[in-house]
């Protein structure tokens, strides 16, 4: 039986590379870079995310008790200069164990023009590479360590590769 599922192309493998690391509003955050061209993304995508993130994290960074679930001003970025559109996906650590996040894209064309993204869409396969790293890095050095929670640790803990 054929299925019905249709795709553009075979897939191609991407760069994913740490850009470094990010603190702006009493969050700190590691950022990733992956692309269709070339190592690193556009230069406008690279400076605007960043920029963008005190806008797009909530504040404040750092929160405990209260009506929203405890944040920890910590998290990651990520990115993408896709096919069809640029993205930047901001997501932080909450809850203990709940990742949270926001979406913003921007025209090919125009890279630095990130607006919050118009559909529920959460990641592509190339960015949950990167979430499946932080979602492991989280387990090792914040939830599973026997002397206690290490936020340098997880912030040291970066993801390279092709994906």
């Amino acid at each position: 039986m054929q299925s019905a599922l249709t795709v553009r192309g075979p897939h191609r493998e991407r760069p994913v590379s740490f850009l470094g690391p990010h603190e702006t509003a009493g969050w700190r955050l590691k950022v990733y870079g992956i692309t269709t061209d070339g190592a690193r993304p556009p230069a406008g995508l690279v400076d605007a995310a960043p920029a963008l993130a005190p806008e797009a994290l909530p504040a404040p960074a750092v929160l405990r008790g209260g009506p929203e679930p405890d944040r920890y001003g910590l998290g990651f970025a990520v990115v993408h200069r896709a096919g069809d559109f640029c993205f930047a996906l901001y997501d932080w650590w909450a809850g203990e164990n709940e990742l949270h996040q926001r979406l913003h894209s921007s025209p090919l064309d125009d890279p630095r023009a990130l607006r919050p993204h118009p559909t529920p869409a959460v990641f592509r396969v190339r960015e949950g590479a990167v979430r499946d790293h932080e979602r492991r890095a989280w387990l090792r050095h914040v939830l599973a360590r026997p002397d206690g929670p290490d936020a340098d640790a997880y912030l040291a803990d970066r993801f390279e590769g092709r994906v």
